[in-house]
């Protein structure tokens, strides 16, 4: 079966523009990505949208768990801007799809030449079809269950979090 990918932008599709000195969104680069990437997996690839997350409403999220919820597929890649990506992994799991989901992203563009894209998306792939049903963050090669996790933005990494800080 193949694995549906969902695009909703991020930094991983951010392109910069020289003259504005800003980044913005053009299409996204996901075909380009799996070709130099030699992916031969069968994928289905789908934009939803294409915003930085911090932008994203919670009508974008139930967009995004809809279509997880619809589609034929029963592994689903997502990617999404790392700011807000764990909490549009909480309302995917809220509504109890019985499918593997994993989420990810990028820290840089990947028009920037040295993204961390290709390394978090050929995790995701590869999570997604090792992981069982569940909502997962996969970043910096490791996945995480979606209340597990968080960003640190002292570091610039993803990563557990104290039991203290755990939801359930």
């Amino acid at each position: 079966m193949p694995i549906r990918i969902y695009v909703t932008g991020g930094t991983f599709d951010k392109e910069y523009d020289m003259m504005r000195g800003q980044l913005y969104f053009k299409d996204t680069h996901l075909p380009e990505i799996f070709n130099i990437g030699r992916c031969k997996l069968d994928l289905n690839i789908r934009t939803l949208m294409m915003i930085d997350s911090l932008e994203m409403t919670d009508e974008d999220r139930d967009l995004i768990a809809h279509n997880c919820e619809k589609c034929s597929e029963d592994k689903i890649v997502i990617t999404h801007g790392t700011d807000t990506m764990v909490k549009t992994a909480e309302i995917i799991a809220a509504a109890n799809i019985a499918k593997t989901i994993v989420v990810t992203g990028a820290m840089i563009p990947y028009k920037f030449g040295a993204s961390d894209g290709f390394f978090n998306l050929g995790s995701a792939l590869a999570f997604v079809q090792t992981l069982p049903v569940g909502v997962y963050i996969a970043m910096n090669g490791r996945y995480f269950n979606w209340y597990n996790v968080r960003k640190n933005y002292d570091t610039g990494f993803f990563e557990e979090l104290k039991p203290t800080e755990q939801t359930t």
